[in-house]
């Protein structure tokens, strides 16, 4: 059965999608089954991982509107070894959608239960706000990955994240927990990142993963040619960083 991973934070630019297209990339190259899926409507995911949005015809939204299966929907990725649940702006219409239907909250989760035992690991790539596709996220994950920079109001955004987390516990998936916070473009010349991550350390203990995403020209690149870093440039430090922290996650794992 997968572990299901919502990759998740309010706050925008905290390399939410680079996490999820490369952590996927990491985990299937150390031979796991991975399942990437794009929550936001912006695509980003799906572009990310060299699939075209705009040639879609059919996505996520036709799997939560239960238009279709998710094992109609999904896709084979090339190179990065995993399998894709895209996303493109239509996406952005299912919010109003769902509404009106039975169980919306767990339209996610209901869908993926047909599949779940055909992966390892089951990523959830969360939009930037709580709505309605994040609650879906959020309801079908065993617990969350918490991206974020080390500056000052990621701190205030943590904590509105952790509140969410707990209500979410609370009303609609008891199991949910933090998996690990990750700290993203991290430059270790900057006294308030240092400083925002020894707060991260002692408030989380070891909820902080020992793995850092740097800052890194490889990273930001990898896109544009719809790729993960790995296949970008392997000796890049972020491809090394996210290598490093699929090991991390399988470590823990087992």
């Amino acid at each position: 059965m997968a572990k299901v991973l919502a990759i998740a934070n309010q706050k925008g630019g905290v390399g939410k999608t680079t996490t999820s297209i490369n952590l996927a990339a990491s985990l299937a190259n150390a031979g796991k089954r991975v399942l990437l899926i794009d929550l936001d409507p912006q695509g980003n995911t799906t572009m990310g991982s060299g699939v075209d949005k705009r040639l879609l015809d059919h996505t996520v939204y036709h799997v939560l509107l239960g238009e279709k299966t998710a094992s109609e929907v999904r896709l084979p990725t090339h190179p990065g070894k995993y399998d894709l649940l895209p996303a493109n702006q239509e996406l952005a219409g299912a919010e109003v959608e769902m509404v009106a239907l039975e169980r919306r909250e767990s339209r996610l989760k209901e869908a993926l239960l047909a599949i779940q035992s055909d992966y390892d690991f089951i990523l959830i790539d969360c939009p930037p706000a709580l709505n309605l596709l994040t609650l879906n996220g959020l309801c079908a994950a065993h617990a969350v990955i918490i991206p974020m920079q080390c500056e000052y109001y990621a701190l205030e955004g943590l904590s509105d994240l952790v509140n969410t987390i707990k209500r979410v516990r609370t009303s609609f998936n008891p199991l949910i927990r933090i998996e690990g916070l990750l700290r993203t473009m991290f430059d270790p010349r900057n006294l308030l990142a240092q400083q925002v991550s020894d707060q991260l350390k002692q408030h989380f203990g070891n909820k902080v993963y020992q793995t850092i995403i740097p800052r890194n020209i490889r990273l930001a690149e990898a896109p544009g040619f719809g790729l993960p870093v790995l296949y970008h440039d392997r000796q890049s430090r972020g491809a090394r960083a996210y290598l490093e922290l699929a090991s991390e996650i399988l470590a823990t794992a087992t």
